[in-house]
């Protein structure tokens, strides 16, 4: 199992980093304008080495300024994304989509196999009251806010009162969406163990299983409230049992045949790993399997009902170091800066009520469960981060709504773009204040996350 050593590095390896980052966004911008046809013919390949190479740079220079190592992945994207200096152009974006892929289901079977029952008890009161308020005062609250702003928004101006009420429900549930990628990824390069760390792990997690039940719900109640030949059908909720239970029960035996293999062959994990992530991902969308709560379900399994959970942990690092440097420059790449200038009013003051609402939920469910001072000042911090799920919910609603549903997505990627960008600097803020992170323990520390820090060689 490896371990790192925390170090600040020398002004002349920062030079060294900025000017090889200078270097390699100047060549290939260079390149791409002298001889254009080149672009298509270095196609994915060199997107990869390219998004690789400036977010490993990226992130050690804003290391400085206590930045976290994400933050710079996302930022080399959005920079040689194809909205700004268009190095990777939407063609190549979209091909690095099995990147992505495996990232998250590598990301769910860590998290999975971070969860211990022992550790899952001893936060059980504290994570009870967090998600009964997490998701109502903040859906609630969140959805009043839109009920605000709803006249400077195209799609919903024109509304009537009832249906404006339904898609403000929508809003809500797409409010208390968490990202797991980006509080994996903060944990990944920091190596905290802690309170915080532990309960924010564990809530994010189980918020998955939450927030698809709660989309349930809202759309059930959203239908007869914008369109009035819609009503509330009880099957709605028969399919989403039945999605979750059939999630859990493919997790299990996927976790159990990983126990066995780990124990008994051991060997290749890397190939195995390739395989689960990218061939098992599609066969779970084929069959109606949520892949994330299977891969989450099945690291659970690996940690708790065997005693291979270091192993795998382990096999996830050496895997996905250089899987998750990709994921998050092309979640940057990904990033529609003209759409982000042409909403940010909106879409700053429906994310700043999100925030604040959701400190506020936090401060209330920690008190109210007497959890320790630590968890009652930052339990809240790991909770701003929206990502893939967030998107994902979003095409859902669309399709659901053809009505206002493009309209709709183009704001929940405008909010998913500010809260990406400034959630894990506020998770790794709050992290290093609680004492938690090597910045503030130097001792070496096990590995027990997938490491996202490229300069550990793999």
């Amino acid at each position: 199992m490896s371990a790192r050593v925390s170090g600040k590095k020398t002004f002349s390896t920062r030079l060294i980093q900025l000017f090889s980052l200078s270097i390699t966004f100047g060549v290939l911008y260079g390149v791409t304008r002298l001889t254009p046809e080149l672009e298509s013919h270095l196609g994915t390949v060199a997107a990869v080495g390219f998004l690789l190479l400036a977010g490993t740079l990226m992130s050690e220079l804003l290391e400085t300024i206590g930045l976290p190592h994400l933050s710079g992945y996302l930022l080399a994207g959005i920079i040689g994304g194809p909205h700004v200096l268009h190095l990777v152009d939407h063609r190549t974006v979209e091909e690095l989509s099995p990147v992505n892929t495996l990232a998250l289901s590598l990301i769910a079977l860590a998290g999975g196999a971070e969860l211990r029952v022992s550790t899952l008890r001893s936060v059980a009161r504290g994570l009870a009251w967090a998600t009964l308020l997490q998701s109502t005062m903040v859906l609630v609250c969140v959805a009043g806010v839109f009920m605000v702003v709803a006249p400077y928004l195209p799609f919903a101006r024109h509304l009537a009162l009832k249906p404006q009420l339904g898609v403000a429900l929508l809003w809500g549930v797409l409010a208390v969406s968490r990202s797991p990628s980006a509080c994996m990824g903060i944990l990944s390069q920091t190596r905290a163990k802690g309170p915080v760390a532990t309960f924010s792990l564990a809530f994010i997690m189980l918020s998955d299983v939450v927030v698809v039940i709660l989309l349930a719900l809202m759309m059930m109640l959203a239908r007869p409230l914008i369109s009035a030949s819609g009503g509330i059908s009880i099957e709605d909720f028969s399919i989403l049992g039945h999605e979750i239970l059939s999630s859990i029960a493919v997790g299990v035996t996927l976790g159990l045949g990983l126990a066995i293999y780990l124990r008994l062959v051991g060997r290749q994990l890397l190939l195995v790993l390739l395989a689960i992530g990218f061939g098992m991902s599609d066969t779970f969308t084929y069959i109606g399997v949520d892949s994330l709560l299977a891969f989450l379900a099945a690291g659970f399994v690996v940690t708790n009902l065997s005693d291979q959970g270091p192993k795998l942990l382990h096999s996830i690092e050496q895997t996905g170091s250089v899987v998750f440097v990709v994921f998050f420059a092309t979640a940057g790449a990904h990033l529609d800066i003209p759409l982000l200038e042409q909403l940010w009013p909106v879409a700053v003051a429906l994310c700043a009520s999100r925030a604040l609402f959701t400190v506020v939920a936090g401060r209330i469910s920690s008190r109210v469960a007497e959890d320790a001072p630590i968890l009652r000042r930052w339990g809240w911090s790991s909770l701003v981060s929206q990502a893939g799920l967030a998107l994902g919910l979003s095409v859902v609603i669309e399709r659901a709504f053809p009505s206002f549903g493009a309209g709709f997505r183009s704001l929940a990627i405008a909010a998913v773009a500010i809260n990406e960008m400034i959630g894990p600097i506020l998770f790794k803020f709050a992290l290093d204040r609680a004492g938690e992170t090597d910045r503030h323990a130097p001792e070496v520390r096990p590995s027990l996350v997938p490491d996202v820090d490229p300069s550990s060689g793999m």
